[in-house]
């Protein structure tokens, strides 16, 4: 039986499959990107899919301090259309 890489939610903090969550990743150039793929280089963070996690850690500001870099709003609206489909 093939094992199921888990990862924790910035939000939440409960773990569910990786392919579950959205990976946000700073680059070490310093971008933030959403990270579709789960492969881009670089120190990650993992967020639920939903909005209310979205808007958690939107309010508390956690995606920027566990990636140690100031995330522009315009990565929360790319997170949000992606969430919504």
């Amino acid at each position: 039986m093939k094992k199921i890489p888990m990862r924790k939610c910035l939000a939440t903090g409960e773990s569910l499959p990786k392919k579950d969550l959205l990976r946000i990743v700073r680059t070490p150039e310093g971008e933030v990107k959403v990270d579709l793929t789960g492969k881009l280089n670089g120190k990650g963070a993992y967020l639920k899919k939903s909005i209310e996690a979205l808007e958690a850690v939107r309010k508390k500001d956690l995606l920027s301090r566990a990636l140690d870099v100031k995330v522009n709003e315009d990565i929360y609206k790319e997170i949000e259309e992606i969430i919504n489909g």
